[in-house]
């Protein structure tokens, strides 16, 4: 039973809106996705756990689906609820989709392909919806949480994850070559996001306040895993640093880019698949907020 939703991708994390081509890279930034739902499971969990909500929703939205995390992960912690899966993307919601038949879920998955930057979809009156690493790539993303506001149910929670950008994999000391390499390829990204992903960092809480939401709750999740660690590691690595390289290439130097490629070479000494010094380090943040009065 497929509808269709919304998704973007900007950076791995974005699991939302707007994207001129958003399918263009839909393989690499949808292996990217799964391995962070792999990698991060128990953490997702324990977001989802976490949440306030009173009764368990019957009706949740998941904005920005991407591949499903939340998704799956909202249907485990509430069984009785049905989600809304929303993204930009079709092959993502396709491969969502393929997920939930295979595990049995299809009855309760229902997509919707929209970009939330254009008309707003008829989304129903959820109890809970959740925005992961979307509400950042939202073009006005005021008028983004004041649909949701329109859009819950009354007393409904509307839970806004953050990422703090890529996680960070190796050693400071790494590689031996040019240490400090993927400080210096996170501080390059970073310079531009500020220049074309503006929200990026946005305090949501009082966002969320301005629009007419009480927030209830907010925590931080440190994630610092391993080592050792498993095989998915060291792909979540590779995938990461990839799609790190696309977007700081420019502002490198011709020595880091060298160390990086050596990294990437899946069938050189250096490549990242090798290590076993391999952690991930990276930090969400969550606010769980109603609208006022609810």
């Amino acid at each position: 039973m497929t509808h269709t939703s919304q998704r973007a991708s900007h950076d791995h994390e974005a699991h939302a809106v707007h994207q001129h081509g958003a399918d263009h890279d839909a393989d690499g930034q949808a292996e990217i996705l799964d391995l962070d739902a792999e990698v991060l499971a128990e953490h997702i969990a324990s977001i989802t756990a976490w949440l306030p909500v009173g009764a368990d929703p019957r009706h949740i939205v998941d904005l920005g689906c991407g591949t499903g995390t939340g998704t799956f992960a909202l249907l485990k912690r509430f069984p009785h609820a049905e989600v809304t899966a929303v993204d930009t993307s079709n092959s993502h919601l396709h491969r969502l989709l393929e997920k939930a038949t295979a595990e049995g879920l299809a009855d309760r998955v229902h997509t919707v392909q929209a970009d939330l930057d254009a008309t707003w979809p008829d989304l129903g009156t959820p109890e809970l919806v959740w925005a992961s690493a979307s509400m950042h790539h939202m073009a006005d993303p005021d008028r983004a949480l004041r649909q949701v506001r329109n859009t819950l149910a009354p007393g409904g929670l509307f839970a806004v994850v953050e990422l703090d950008g890529f996680p960070r994999f190796l050693p400071e000391d790494a590689p031996e070559e040019r240490p400090g390499l993927e400080e210096r390829c996170h501080a390059a990204l970073a310079r531009h996001h500020a220049e074309h992903v503006s929200h990026r960092g946005a305090d949501w809480g009082a966002k969320l306040t301005a629009t007419g939401f009480t927030v209830k709750a907010e925590r931080t999740v440190t994630v610092n895993l391993g080592p050792p660690h498993t095989d998915a590691v060291g792909r979540y690595a590779l995938s990461s640093l990839r799609r790190l390289r696309s977007g700081a290439a420019q502002a490198l130097t011709a020595e880091d880019l060298t160390a990086l490629d050596r990294l990437l070479d899946t069938e050189g000494p250096h490549s990242v698949l090798r290590r076993g010094d391999l952690t991930v380090r990276t930090e969400r943040m969550v606010w769980a907020a109603t609208a006022s009065g609810g």
